[in-house]
């Protein structure tokens, strides 16, 4: 996209620069914190600083005006100083780190930026001149919450007020494209569009504690049960290296009498994410696919280890509260006793999710 100068006068023309080159799920929270920027200044340029991995999302967030590539901690010195001299060349009014390490500290302040701002945590947080003090060790609020309050203090240290905060969905789809999605989508799979359709994704990507494919398997038919005349039909879904898992998961369904499918592997993280709009409920563990679906404001019902960084209010999903589920184990377990769930009372829950979805699908 076109890139536009600093001078003149700072709600037209100012130049901002967006770090969160982590996970894909991390960053999907970032996206409310992106539609509060733009909320209150709509002709701010917003770039982002992100991995490979995450830049087919960056490129299709509405929120996003450019895309920088962040080789990574890793790379070699010449990628490292070519990052530097596109930074530089960038001509940025401010830094916002949503999540603060010292070598994008230290990036930001030899790029020259003049405002940079980050959570007050470790001595990383040297390298900022302005500096939020939020304690997120101690999860008394969701990520996201955390990453608006950022948005927030950037807005006001470039002189600008803060807007009512947007609503979900923070990721907003044009008009049919749910629909038209589910049409394509029930034509490749042969399945049919008008009954429920439940994804599961039993993978976790290494980065979460989750249910086990046994586990999910008995959920599913504990809902299955429940389901009465509107019966789903499931839809295993996959990241890379779990296709096998997700097969296996299949098979044991439609061997237990459910009608199971699995999502064939799509073109790329985008088309993933928007196979993911067509659902009427995910169900997964603390992943990136459960973040892209809240961030499309999806049903979603999540599985949460015990661990106080990891609690379903800290990594809560950013969809409305009446559309996000979260289960984790009782007080008192492991942090990774996940098998300490009750899964039966999971799953009477989660149907009547799926069971208001059909209504009110049916209604429309």
């Amino acid at each position: 996209m076109t890139s536009s100068s600093n001078g003149g006068n700072p709600r037209e023309s100012t130049r901002i620069l967006v770090v969160r080159n982590d996970k894909v799920g991390d960053f999907m929270l970032a996206w409310p914190a992106l539609a509060c920027l733009k909320a209150a200044a709509p002709t701010l340029h917003v770039c982002v600083l992100v991995p490979t991995y995450t830049a087919p999302l960056a490129r299709l967030c509405p929120w996003v005006d450019e895309v920088i590539l962040d080789p990574g901690a890793d790379a070699g010195r010449d990628a490292q100083r070519s990052l530097l001299e596109r930074l530089r060349a960038g001509r940025f009014a401010a830094l916002l780190t949503l999540y603060s390490t010292p070598r994008i500290g230290w990036l930001g302040w030899r790029a020259g930026i003049p405002l940079r701002l980050a959570p007050a945590t470790k001595w990383a947080q040297l390298f900022y001149n302005h500096r939020v003090t939020q304690r997120r060790s101690r999860s008394t609020r969701p990520e996201y919450v955390y990453n608006v309050e950022l948005a927030d203090a950037l807005l006001l240290a470039l002189g600008m007020a803060p807007a009512a905060r947007p609503e979900p969905p923070y990721w907003p789809l044009p008009a049919g494209t749910a629909t038209a999605q589910r049409a394509l989508l029930g034509q490749e799979l042969g399945i049919d569009t008008t009954r429920p359709w439940v994804y599961l994704h039993a993978g976790s990507g290494g980065s979460a504690v989750n249910l086990t494919p046994g586990q999910y398997a008995e959920l599913a038919r504990l809902i299955d049960e429940r389901a009465g005349e509107g019966r789903p039909i499931w839809v295993m879904t996959a990241g890379p290296g779990e296709e096998a898992t997700a097969g296996e998961l299949r098979n044991r369904l439609v061997g237990d009498g459910l009608e199971a499918v699995v999502l064939p592997p799509r073109k790329g993280l985008g088309d993933f994410a928007m196979a993911l709009a067509a659902a009427d409920l995910l169900i997964a563990g603390s992943t990136g696919p459960l973040h892209i679906a809240g961030c499309l404001d999806r049903p979603t019902a999540g599985f949460y280890p015990a661990r106080r960084s990891a609690t379903p209010l800290r990594w809560q999903t950013c969809n409305s509260e009446s559309r996000r589920l979260a289960f984790s184990p009782p007080t008192g377990a492991a942090e990774s006793d996940m098998a300490t769930i009750d899964l039966d009372a999971a799953a009477s829950v989660i149907s009547d999710l799926v069971r208001r979805r059909e209504e009110a699908t049916s209604e429309s």
